[in-house]
């Protein structure tokens, strides 16, 4: 009898190995008591390494990165659960991998471990930025080879969590790579804050990141949490972090040097986990010479440096792009989708796109709105896309009547976006529309 459970028991152990998805087992505090050898693969680590030991103390960082449900009460483990993480391997090299993971109950029902399934994905990710699949990656549309290699920093600076500052001309689309970063992160299950630092009201700033305490001046009714409390476990992105004021900046260095700040008013130190991404469309180093911008907090938030390049820099992109500002309209719109001509086309791929992205997202919304038919004509693309102004870089452009018309028509009268498709500053519009006498 002892023979046969012996023997089945070795059967058992050979199936598990051969199967071809990492598993590893744990108790309730933490002790690995199974390894299979694709575990083994994956990790780069033997079973005699991790067995019997604390799952943290055998890997040297949890397993399960910030998704680990045994270093927080407020994360129960369901029946089964799956997302995508990264490991670092024995040898320091960084695996993407899909991990699936079930609660062990004992005989009585109660938590008795944690079964986990994973597998490397980090190759299937690989083979789709170099076959430059269709439709980009992470929501962020592009597969020109610009774009693939900002992929692959993505995927490769998400798993770290210091600080990664994006640079890029407006409308390149920063923002959706800092939520790119995030969702491809082991912070992915946490919060994910956008700031615009040049949007907060310029007494209010301190208040809006760090939060205030009743009475720390007037209308501070009550306590209030900052947005880097409200990130807390996840990401916190500071879009053009160069507007920020020289006090708030001090404090924002404070903050990635210590992890801690005070909120307005307040006594009480607060310490915070945030991954802090930031943003800029103005030249931070440039900045710092001019001494707008603080040295040592630059050098702080450019640890990862990331720039995104201007849509006239990867023209390839553009057929794709308005294919998909298409059929988002279509969606939107609860219509059939719209088709483009070769001439409109032709005439897109031809324009410098000083307002990048976001405004050819705006040239193709307007289109639809001109065209009655299903067939976008060069007739119903804006006026300035076919101008003779077409290579004139933005600073060279001349403003008129009719352009700017029409950049405020496709915006819904709003001047900050109208500005921006132009590529031109605010304070020039602002300074034409009082000029001339048509705002």
């Amino acid at each position: 009898m002892l023979e046969n459970i012996i023997s089945y028991a070795n059967n058992l152990e050979q199936v598990l190995d051969n199967i071809r998805e990492g598993i590893i087992a744990h108790d309730t505090d933490r002790r690995i008591f199974y390894f299979n050898q694709e575990a083994e693969k994956i990790t780069g680590f033997t079973r005699k390494d991790v067995i019997g030991k604390d799952c943290h103390e055998a890997f040297g960082r949890p397993f399960c990165g910030n998704l680990c449900h045994f270093c927080s009460q407020e994360s129960p483990l369901g029946e089964n659960e799956e997302y995508i993480t990264h490991i670092q391997t024995r040898h320091g090299e960084l695996r993407r991998i899909e991990m699936r993971t079930t609660a062990m109950k004992d005989n009585a029902g109660n938590l008795a471990g944690v079964l986990a399934l994973f597998r490397d994905v980090t190759g299937i990710l690989n083979l789709q930025l170099k076959a430059e699949k269709p439709g980009g990656f992470s929501d962020i549309i592009g597969h020109d080879m610009k774009m693939l290699e900002i992929f692959h920093q993505i995927r490769n600076a998400a798993a770290y969590d210091y600080p990664i500052h994006i640079s890029g001309e407006t409308g390149t689309g920063k923002e959706l790579v800092a939520a790119a970063l995030h969702n491809e992160s082991p912070r992915r299950n946490g919060p994910f804050v956008p700031i615009n630092c040049g949007a907060l009201p310029e007494g209010l700033v301190e208040s809006e990141l760090f939060g205030h305490v009743k009475g720390a001046f007037s209308g501070a009714i009550r306590d209030k949490k900052g947005r880097f409390e409200l990130a807390d476990g996840g990401t916190v992105f500071l879009d053009e972090v160069a507007d920020l004021s020289k006090p708030v900046q001090v404090k924002l260095l404070r903050f990635l040097q210590e992890g801690e700040f005070e909120r307005v008013g307040g006594e009480k130190t607060v310490s915070v986990n945030v991954k802090v991404t930031s943003a800029t469309n103005k030249d931070l180093k440039k900045e710092v010479q001019m001494n707008r911008f603080r040295d040592d907090l630059y050098y702080r938030l450019n640890v990862i440096p990331i720039h995104l390049p201007p849509l006239r820099e990867r023209k390839s992109d553009i057929p794709l792009l308005v294919e998909h500002f298409l059929q988002e309209a279509a969606r939107r719109n609860g219509q059939k989708p719209r088709r483009i001509s070769k001439e409109a086309l032709s005439l897109m791929m031809g324009y410098r796109w000083p307002g990048n992205v976001r405004e050819l997202q705006n040239a193709v919304q307007y289109a639809v709105v001109k065209c009655l038919g299903n067939l976008i004509a060069p007739q119903h693309i804006p006026a300035e896309i076919a101008s003779p102004s077409i290579g004139i870089q933005p600073s060279q452009k001349k403003l008129d009547d009719s352009l700017i018309r029409s950049a405020l028509e496709r915006s819904g009268g709003n001047k900050v976006q109208a500005a921006k498709s132009l590529g031109v500053g605010r304070a020039t519009l602002y300074r034409y529309l009082k000029e001339n006498r048509m705002g």
